[in-house]
């Protein structure tokens, strides 16, 4: 009975946002039993669309690309600072195709292993912090970087000019004030080796991958339908990378599927959808942001979505809500733990560097929302 508890209390532990989805969803099942209805709450190509992106872009990792092409990027004399300015903005950039957990889980441990190979662990904290912001506000840019933004798309049914009219700026505010904090160092000169230099692996399956990243692409952009990419995807896996479906986080599919059952549920309670409808009639922006704290901005984004019709609000809202507290957006969580596994890693120093940037994006980025038209 022990071992049973002990796996079970770490994948409580490991997919703790998996479990409260499946709890709520289950709590508004005794609310609303099972009916026809039922069907009409999941979004089947979101979640085709994020199985084919997770799994191509699983296999672009597996094949070196991140890491070739940060190499490429960081070898040679560098002024610290702009070493600093480039492993900030290499998940900036990445995670609009990536997505940001990917870019970090990526990077977090190359910086690791770049900042001890040249002697400077002491700004570790600072950078892995500005990375995770980076990765949270970069992802933001496109659809296809976070799952919020590909799931309010869909639901909404935004062209990428309307969805772009509303991340763009506050992509741009987030490319200045990253910047300025990675450049805010003093000016040094160091020289950075690899012990040896990496090269695309499979270049036969990366080439294939890169096919199906753009399949992916005009599907996000409908282009081309949801259906023929995921039957795509799933026979080129099949053929010639079969290991890649078990590196799809299934789990988050899971979740998706479970908030869309308490988010369809809690539509039909007429006294919460009546809160509900009165917050976000209020300011949605905030509701949302706040929200995003709580139960972060994916599940935000799913669950208030049915109440409102402010998508730009909405939008904004848990994108930006992705910055404040260590659980508004997961990836927050990833860089974290990359973190504790270095040498020396503090944790109250970290969630307190973590904090104080968190408080000052957010306040930084809401006025910038504001002044944009974003918060009602």
């Amino acid at each position: 009975m022990q071992p049973f508890l002990n796996k079970l209390g770490g994948f409580v532990r490991r997919e703790a946002v998996l479990v409260i989805s499946l709890v709520c969803a289950l709590l508004s099942m005794l609310a609303v039993p099972p009916d026809a209805a039922y069907a009409g709450y999941i979004d089947l190509r979101v979640l085709c669309l994020l199985f084919c992106l997770m799994a191509v872009v699983a296999g672009l990792q597996q094949c070196g690309l991140l890491t070739v092409l940060a190499q490429r990027l960081l070898t040679g004399r560098k002024q610290l600072r702009l070493l600093y300015l480039a492993l900030v903005l290499l998940p900036f950039f990445c995670s609009m195709l990536i997505t940001n957990d990917v870019a970090l889980i990526t990077f977090v441990p190359f910086t690791v292993l770049v900042l001890g190979h040249i002697g400077r662990m002491e700004a570790l904290i600072r950078v892995v912090v500005l990375q995770t912001l980076a990765a949270n506000l970069g992802s933001m840019a496109t659809p296809v970087g976070n799952p919020q933004n590909l799931f309010l798309c869909s639901y909404y049914g935004l062209s990428f000019g309307a969805f772009l009219r509303v991340v763009l700026p506050l992509t741009l505010v987030s490319l200045v004030a990253l910047s300025v904090a990675a450049l805010w160092t003093r000016g040094e000169t160091i020289e950075i080796t690899f012990p040896q230099r990496e090269h695309i692996a499979q270049p036969r399956l990366f080439a294939l991958l890169c096919l199906l990243f753009v399949l992916c692409l005009l599907s996000v952009v409908h282009v081309l339908h949801y259906g023929i990419t995921t039957a795509v995807v799933a026979l080129c896996l099949l053929l010639c990378a079969r290991g890649l479906f078990a590196r799809v986080d299934y789990a988050l599919l899971f979740t998706f599927v479970c908030f869309f059952i308490f988010a369809g549920n809690i539509g039909r309670i007429d006294t919460v959808r009546a809160v509900l409808e009165r917050l976000l009639s209020a300011n949605a922006y905030w509701t949302s942001v706040l929200a995003s704290q709580v139960i972060s901005n994916v599940p935000a984004a799913v669950l208030l979505s049915g109440f409102t019709d402010q998508w730009r609000a909405l939008l904004a809202g848990v994108d930006v809500g992705g910055l404040g507290t260590p659980i508004a957006s997961l990836a927050s969580l990833i860089s974290l733990k990359l973190y504790l596994r270095a040498e020396n890693a503090s944790l109250p120093r970290y969630l307190l560097v973590f904090t104080l940037a968190n408080i000052v994006g957010l306040v930084l980025l809401s006025a910038a929302a504001f002044l944009f038209g974003c918060v009602g």
